[in-house]
């Protein structure tokens, strides 16, 4: 099953944007002979070959499960979306594991205190700087005090964001220094990075740079975190302890992190690695709901993403968002309930992945030696078609094009 996050706004990063704003949310649901039903937000992808693993099995095995699922793929390995097809199965037989067991995960996996600690993410590269400040006004009237923007492409533009996002928490804070963040989604060169950082270091003060340059440059991501003051956060899109092993080796990560839709063991395991290297962990996502149950059980968490501010279209969460935090609520399993009928009576439907997504790396990342224009969203727009990003012009040569 797949629904929609209607954001209501173009959102997106250094890479592209989502110019509607509604971006696919699939979901995994398990049932059992007990009619207990697990819910795991993640894709789809094989899930008819790596389900063989766990049909006729007892779901509260989780752990045994997964590493069953890992062995599922060994030939063509778990990586990439494969990965987050088993970390969507992974969640749902955790939901069904706190389900049967009568308690809420954050319960069942030791938790002590249900306040997850939050940043605001809002994705917003898109914004002119009056929609920035009037979307940060809406995180700090829920209490976060801490940030994380997208940027990357222009130093300068980067620069008026992250002070304008400054002052809008810090008048919040009542004068308290706020914590800001960028992220650049792995669209620079290493000497970029740093150039980029350092000039910004200048006048702000930065807790964390994420993805500087690309997600498995351990040298790289050294060479920029030796290079500014900031910390180096990076880890959404490793998927497996193998990819994280030369990171932390090289130590090449501050803040290690961990994507929602890789799953609840795959969250315990990196925090475990990374507690033995004494870095703390972040988890990012647009609904991270499970890995905020699974945060409240390990010593290193230091703060997770908050993205929109609603869930998916047709479904409810247990928990609110208080004083810049999470508050986890007392329902049994993961407090998600998917609500079919709605999903299948909505009319939006995301649109086809075009060239000019976030999800598609730009041919010039990395390699741009002028900074891209700055005049809010239609600028952005028009920055990635004049680099070669943009819709596909008529073709009047007579030459063949590529159809669906």
């Amino acid at each position: 099953m797949t629904t929609i996050q209607e954001w209501g706004r173009p959102i997106g990063d250094a890479n592209g944007l989502y110019s509607d704003g509604v971006v696919s949310v699939p979901l995994v649901i398990v049932e059992t002979d007990e009619g207990i039903s697990g819910v795991g937000i993640g894709p789809h992808v094989e899930i008819d070959a790596i389900f063989t693993a766990l049909e006729g099995e007892d779901p509260r095995g989780v752990t045994a499960l997964y590493d069953r699922m890992l062995r599922q793929t060994f030939k063509a390995g778990h990586a990439g979306v494969v990965f987050g097809t088993i970390g969507a199965l992974d969640t749902a037989l955790w939901d069904i594991k706190a389900k049967a067991a009568g308690e809420p995960l954050w319960r069942l996996l030791g938790g002590r205190d249900k306040r997850v600690p939050a940043y605001a993410s809002g994705l917003d590269i898109g914004l002119s700087d009056d929609e920035l400040v009037s979307l940060y006004e809406v995180y700090a009237q829920h209490g976060l005090r801490a940030a994380k923007l997208k940027g990357g492409l222009d130093i300068e533009r980067d620069r008026r964001r992250l002070t304008l996002v400054k002052e809008v928490l810090t008048r919040a804070g009542q004068g308290a220094r706020p914590s800001l963040m960028l992220d650049v989604n792995e669209a620079w060169s290493r000497k970029q990075a740093v150039r980029h950082i350092c000039e910004l270091e200048r006048t702000l003060d930065l807790t964390w740079i994420e993805e500087p340059v690309r997600r498995w440059d351990a040298e790289g991501l050294a060479s920029v975190g030796s290079g500014i003051r900031a910390a180096v956060a990076t880890g959404e899109n490793l998927t497996g302890l193998e990819q994280y092993r030369p990171l932390l080796a090289a130590g090449s990560v501050d803040i290690v992190q961990t994507a929602a839709v890789w799953g609840v063991s795959h969250f315990l395991r990196v925090s475990a690695l990374a507690h033995a290297h004494d870095l703390p962990v972040s988890p990012i996502g647009t609904t991270p709901v499970a890995l905020l149950h699974a945060a409240t059980s390990v010593p290193n968490h230091i703060a997770s993403e908050l993205q929109d501010l609603q869930p998916p279209t047709g479904l409810s969460v247990d928990l609110r968002i208080e004083d810049g935090a999470f508050i986890l609520g007392d329902t049994p399993g993961i407090g998600l309930t998917v609500d079919e009928d709605t999903i299948k009576e909505s009319t939006r439907r995301p649109g086809t992945l075009t060239a000019d997504s976030p999800a598609v790396r730009p041919d010039q990342a990395g390699r741009r030696l002028l900074a891209s224009a700055d005049h809010g969203h239609a600028a952005h727009q028009h920055q990635l078609t004049s680099l070669g990003h943009g819709p596909a012009q008529p073709n009047n040569q007579g030459n063949p094009t590529v159809r669906r």
